[in-house]
């Protein structure tokens, strides 16, 4: 047969297409019983229209997927496909069940070699996640074991299988399509003498799936970043840095921002108010602003329905300084995240030492991890985040030249690719002669994405123009990394060798 020659097309079953269906299932099944009964049929088709699919060659059917409603925490457990089975050969339908369990995919014998089943495979992931299942169950006939059960014991017989060593008909089909094997199920089909009566338990997972919960309470899939990309310039008073702040935040909040990210420093021109004119005396002066900042950005983030990290201040505690960055939440809330690599600038000019937490924040908005300027050169930190569940990285920075740019550029991108999450950076541009220091500033602020078909072939989704003061919006997709985490290109995460290697986070003893 020329593939020229098919006219292929996907539908829903209707009764009248039951001797086609007989005719198929026949021809199949003929060693395990044949067709269902044309009741069995109809029910299915009354009961659940929608999971029951058939491929089409111009009006011949070639293939179908036949499906039914399910209670997952009960079909996720050991069963008998007799359990699915009501008097007379009625299917068991769940209304409310929130699963749904592949009964029969078959395609016509003529057919094979086509690919065709991942078509009905694929259409009846799409109603998983289309009709917010929890996921696809099947019990899957391992029907070439009979030719190595003298040999292999059932669990033997698998791995060997997921390995590519034996071709088994329907399991290595079902291996191919996402599905992973969750157990061994005995006497599943007893009248089975190819797969001696035993299946395998399958399962997809849709990642997208979302228990029902009030409007009020469900995670957003779509998250807007606003990004400010901050102008030094000279001034006389704290109150008239804070207005500029306030501006930028109304500014965002008018285009419905879930978050505003400010640079690392942004008000270290109050410095040039400082008495004293060393470097130390400065920054400690500088640090006399921070609560007075970090309340009224909150009050903002209130006030403005919007999310914001605050970039970075000088912070005095117990005589010590630390640089911190505050997660000022839209309810009220503040959570703090203090930069834990600290320059050798920072260290011997302004005598900052480094903090010894890290933390991953919960918004309404997404999981979220706050990294300063040069901790986003450590890849440990980014990777930790991203194993409790990181949606998207802020990186407050500030540089002066565009080599320090750079290292944070391509580093903070890096971070997006191999912890496949959105990463946003926010620098500082102008210069400021008057604050030691402070005498230039060079920032390209961008927003980051992981590198794969669903994202920005350059995987930059947004940026600025170089040493411009402005604003920087982006949407980010947050459903689309769930997808990622389990059906991209490449999988950087779920493949790490963890039996070879892992990152760890070392208790610290407060000093």
């Amino acid at each position: 047969m020329s593939t020229k020659d098919l006219h292929l097309s996907l539908a829903n079953l209707q009764v009248a297409d039951y001797p086609q269906v007989k005719n198929l299932m026949d021809l199949v099944y003929a060693d395990i019983g044949g067709a269902w009964p044309k009741e069995t049929i109809k029910q299915l088709i009354e009961d659940f229209p929608e999971g029951q699919i058939g491929l089409m060659d111009d009006d011949k059917l070639i293939g179908i997927a036949l499906s039914v409603q399910v209670a997952y925490d009960r079909f996720s457990n050991p069963h008998k496909y007799d359990d699915l089975i009501g008097p007379q050969s009625q299917i068991l339908n769940n209304p409310d069940g929130d699963a749904i369990y592949g009964l029969d995919m078959l395609i016509h014998p003529d057919y094979r070699g086509y690919r065709l089943g991942r078509r009905l495979y694929d259409a009846r992931k799409e109603l998983c996640r289309q009709y917010n299942f929890k996921a696809i169950l099947a019990g899957g006939r391992i029907t070439a074991y009979h030719k190595y059960s003298d040999d292999l014991t059932p669990t033997q017989y698998i791995k060997r299988v997921s390995r590519k060593e034996i071709y088994d008909p329907i399991l290595t089909f079902q291996l191919s399509n996402d599905f992973q094997v969750k157990r061994l199920l005995k006497q599943y089909l007893p009248e089975d003498e190819k797969s001696a009566g035993y299946a395998t338990l399958l399962e997809w997972s849709n990642i997208l799936y979302e228990p029902e919960a009030l409007v009020v309470d469900t995670t957003k899939t779509q998250a807007r970043i606003g990004v400010v990309q901050w102008q030094m310039r000279e001034v006389g008073s704290v109150e008239e840095l804070m207005q500029q702040v306030e501006y930028f935040v109304d500014a965002l909040s008018e285009y419905e921002s879930d978050f505003a990210l400010f640079p690392e420093f942004f008000n270290a021109p109050l410095m040039g108010l400082s008495p004293k004119k060393s470097r130390t005396d400065a920054i400690r002066f500088l640090a006399g602003f921070t609560e007075e900042f970090k309340t009224q950005m909150s009050r903002m983030a209130v006030s403005y329905n919007i999310n914001i990290i605050t970039g970075s201040m000088p912070l005095v505690e117990n005589n010590r300084l630390f640089n911190v960055s505050y997660m000022c939440h839209r309810d009220g809330t503040v959570e703090e995240q203090r930069k834990l690599h600290i320059t050798p600038h920072e260290k011997w000019d302004w005598v900052i030492e480094g903090g010894n937490e890290l933390k991953v924040f919960d918004t309404d908005a997404g999981r979220v991890g706050i990294l300063i300027c040069y901790d986003v050169e450590f890849p440990e930190l980014p990777r930790l985040l991203a194993e409790q569940g990181m949606d998207i990285l802020f990186v407050p920075f500030w540089v002066d030249t565009k080599n320090a740019y750079l290292r944070v550029r391509h580093c903070a991108q890096a971070r997006a690719i191999e912890n496949e999450c959105y990463v946003a950076i926010a620098g500082s541009v102008g210069n400021l002669p008057s604050v030691d220091s402070l005498d230039v500033q060079y920032a390209q602020s961008a927003v980051f994405t992981p590198s794969d078909f669903s994202f920005p072939h350059d995987a930059v989704l947004s940026e600025t123009t170089p040493n411009t003061e402005m604003l920087m919006f982006a949407d980010l997709d947050l459903a689309a990394l769930k997808v990622l985490h389990a059906e991209g290109a490449v999988t950087n995460l779920k493949d790490r060798r963890t039996d070879l290697y892992k990152v760890e986070w070392q208790a610290v003893k407060a000093k």
